[in-house]
């Protein structure tokens, strides 16, 4: 399984704006300070403001910050959130991709198991747990 860069970088943000709950972020310095692209980072922090994860207001005087405390934040859920294509294989989304589809393949079933093992797995943490 590999996760994109845009969960690596949602991660990333997260943390830094849990180490940093005493003072508002801004997109420009969270760019610097985890050397990502502020243009990538301007559309991470955007989806993650839709969902209570982050904080965004808008101003002279606004920022970011965490939406929640890093003990209600559950790693699991945020690949839910960041993650637009979580199918590792074509037939989790297509019809009739694949002959055996029809006919009870037991490698999707496999394929299931074992992305619902890795979110669980996931599932088991907090952003509390990483900092």
């Amino acid at each position: 399984m590999y996760l994109s860069k845009f969960t690596d970088y949602s991660f990333r943000s997260l943390i830094y704006l849990a180490e940093n709950r005493d003072k508002l972020c801004t997109v420009e310095e969270l760019a610097k300070k985890l050397e990502i692209s502020e243009h990538h980072l301007k559309k991470i922090i955007h989806k993650m403001a839709k969902t209570d994860l982050v904080i965004s207001m808008k101003g002279r005087t606004g920022g970011l910050k965490l939406g929640l405390e890093p003990s209600d934040i559950n790693l699991g859920e945020v690949i839910k959130i960041t993650e637009d294509n979580l199918n590792i294989a074509q037939c989790f989304n297509k019809e009739n991709c694949c002959p055996y589809v029809g006919s009870g393949c037991k490698i999707k079933g496999i394929m299931r198991s074992s992305l619902d093992a890795f979110i669980n797995e996931f599932s088991k943490y907090t952003l509390e747990d990483v900092l």
